[in-house]
């Protein structure tokens, strides 16, 4: 009898073939989606470059312009710009202040950009450079006064070109349906406040959510997977632009992993930080100690840092003051004629190493009104340790205009003066949210509070308490005079706008 033939074992299912890496393809650097995104930034970085030029020919002629009125002389040309040794200027000036912007980052991308603070900055530099040089060439200026007036108009005509074009440019992406298409990876409540930060963002060009990667989801996304281990399949299938991972949710090795995974597949990482990288400013490395170690500062303003900033807030609240004092007389008499009690109100609030303090404010309430919190506690409309009521009961009807526009904020600048407050920081917390604070929202306390910040240009009310307390922190980390001026330039639009303003 003849035997039975063996049968042959099962065939096995192929492995599965990890996805080449987009970045080892010699025509990487010629694909279409690396040529779209040079060309962008190309075209980008030139139009600056001629709005600067241009902002910077405008603020000179202005310059100029006003010099020829003080001198009381009333015919004006345009050929102020080539006559009296100004043909020699911009060509002079035009290169240096072109590699000043380059060097301050102006030409970086939209969401790297530094405002306008940066652009003052920079022109304050070029100014310093021109004077060095008339002075080692003994060019007569004529008169002292023409270089910081020009640095202040050139500061404005430059500022308000790239303003226009930044509101057109995102205006024309959006009506041509741009998107960021991004993809969550997180966990729980980290997820959600992540994807609601995102969302309540002001500036760039809006976020699409794809779906997230989580164990647990997030509701009205799609949960594309719920492991990292598929990451890499989600990525190839799904094609985002942008992976943004909550870095809290998961250990170095699972991050260090994902952000591979997304680099081979030609994929943005953007990782959320922790509260602690929030917590301390730059690291600093200790040498000669046997180990890399990293000392931590803590998030505090001393030594030049906190001088520099007093003075700034010192000259400035006291020049508001006296220049709006009919303004205030106006805003007085309308309070008065609303309704009964004083034009201010003082709100005990908690500063600089939590002591407390009298924050002057317009009274935009009734009589009384402190009196019938407790009651009003149940129509909360804020998350953490914030009390807001959109419809507050209590609130007068000139005390609605005053808050809609913010007015109803402009006494606290006698506690700037005074010292007890700043015009740029952490906004302080009535006694009630105070006593709700968690120990990790205290570091908050270590510089002087302001009269605006991150929290007002970054969504105000319509983010959670700890998502403004990270604001706060990221403000501590990275401050500098001209983070102060920009905050407070783009204070006047969020005013304007109302947005989560009640």
């Amino acid at each position: 009898m003849r035997s039975a033939a063996p049968k042959a074992p099962p065939e096995r299912p192929p492995p599965p073939v990890a996805p080449a890496d987009v970045r080892a393809s010699r025509v990487y650097l010629l694909s279409r989606g690396t040529l779209v995104g040079l060309l962008r930034r190309s075209a980008s970085i030139a139009a600056l470059v001629v709005l600067d030029v241009a902002g910077l020919a405008l603020g000179l002629y202005a310059a100029l312009l006003l010099r020829q009125l003080v001198y009381g002389e009333t015919t004006i040309y345009w050929s102020l710009l080539w006559r009296e040794g100004p043909q020699t200027w911009l060509p002079f000036l035009a290169p240096i202040t072109v590699l000043l912007f380059l060097q301050a980052g102006l030409y970086a991308s939209r969401e790297r950009r530094p405002g306008p603070g940066r652009v003052l900055g920079s022109l304050v530099l070029v100014a310093l450079v021109v004077l060095a040089f008339g002075l080692g060439t003994d060019y007569d200026f004529h008169t002292t006064g023409l270089i910081p007036t020009a640095v202040v108009t050139c500061s404005l005509a430059i500022g308000l070109l790239r303003a226009a074009y930044d509101s057109a440019a995102l205006e024309l992406m959006r009506l041509a349906g741009i998107r960021r298409r991004v993809i969550l990876v997180g966990d729980g409540d980290n997820l959600r406040r992540l994807r609601a930060a995102l969302a309540a963002a002001r500036g760039g060009i809006p976020y699409e959510f794809l779906g997230v990667v989580s164990p647990t989801g997030e509701p009205d996304l799609p949960v594309l997977s719920s492991s990292l281990d598929d990451l890499t399949e989600v990525l190839v299938s799904v094609r985002p632009d942008e992976l943004v991972l909550s870095e809290n949710d998961f250990d170095e090795r699972t991050v260090l992993r994902a952000v591979e995974q997304a680099h081979r597949a030609g994929v943005k990482v953007r990782l959320a930080p922790t509260t602690t990288e929030l917590l301390v400013r730059d690291a600093e490395y200790v040498p000669g100690q046997g180990v890399p170690l990293f000392e931590l500062s803590p998030p505090a303003l001393t030594g030049a840092d906190w001088a520099l900033k007093r003075a700034f807030d010192v000259v400035a609240s006291i020049a508001v003051l006296l220049f709006g004092l009919p303004f205030w007389l106006l805003v007085a008499i309308a309070i008065k004629l609303d309704s009964r009690g004083p034009v201010l109100y003082v709100d005990r609030r908690v500063g600089i190493g939590e002591r407390e303090f009298g924050m002057l404010k317009f009274r935009t309430m009734v009589a009384g009104a402190a009196a019938r919190q407790t009651e009003l506690e149940a129509a909360n409309e804020a998350t953490g340790a914030l009390f807001k009521i959109r419809d507050d009961p209590r609130v007068t009807r000139v005390g609605r205009l005053l808050r809609r526009l913010s007015l109803d904020e402009l006494p606290q600048l006698w506690n700037v003066a005074r010292g007890e407050m700043s015009l740029v920081g952490p906004r302080p917390l009535p006694l009630r949210d105070h006593a709700l604070l968690r120990d990790w929202h205290k570091a908050r306390y270590n510089v002087l509070p302001g009269m605006t910040g991150l929290w007002q240009i970054s969504g105000r009310s319509g983010l959670s308490f700890d998502d403004l307390v990270r604001l706060d922190f990221t403000y501590l980390e990275n401050w500098s005079i001209w983070l102060d001026v920009t905050i407070i330039a783009k204070t006047i639009p969020a005013v304007i706008s109302g947005r989560g303003a009640y």
